[in-house]
């Protein structure tokens, strides 16, 4: 992206990232995009980036639902849907294709929010 977006260093990257799966997975979804929104600023590859406003969207979503707001629920989960789409990337750290399935489950109405999880190969190991 040619917009003066700077790499994030990877141990701030990985800061931001699971304070985003801690915020998002209690429900905190305002405070959950914030953080995604930090690291989507710091991605220069364009499909990279898409999939992180598909997950700072989904957070947007969920937390129109949470308010009652279903047309923002309908329109920003369509969005969110829409650049979740297509196979996991592997330079995003989050597993998107069980997220997505859920994602459009719980806008539908017929299941509650998904869970941000880190893939496997990005789970920290003691």
């Amino acid at each position: 992206m040619a917009d003066g977006r700077r790499l994030m260093a990877p141990e701030d990257r990985r800061r931001y990232l699971e304070h985003a799966r801690e915020l998002f997975n209690a429900g905190e979804y305002w405070l959950a995009h914030e953080a995604l929104e930090t690291v989507w600023r710091s991605i220069i590859k364009e499909d990279e980036a898409r999939v992180f406003q598909g997950l700072i969207q989904a957070a947007a979503a969920l937390l129109h639902r949470s308010r009652g707001n279903r047309h923002g629920t309908i329109v920003v989960g369509a969005a969110a849907l829409e650049r979740l789409a297509g196979p996991d990337r592997p330079d995003v750290e989050f597993e998107t294709i069980q997220f997505r399935a859920q994602l459009a489950r719980a806008l539908a109405g017929e299941g509650d929010p998904p869970q941000l999880e880190f893939k496997v190969e990005f789970r920290k190991h003691d």
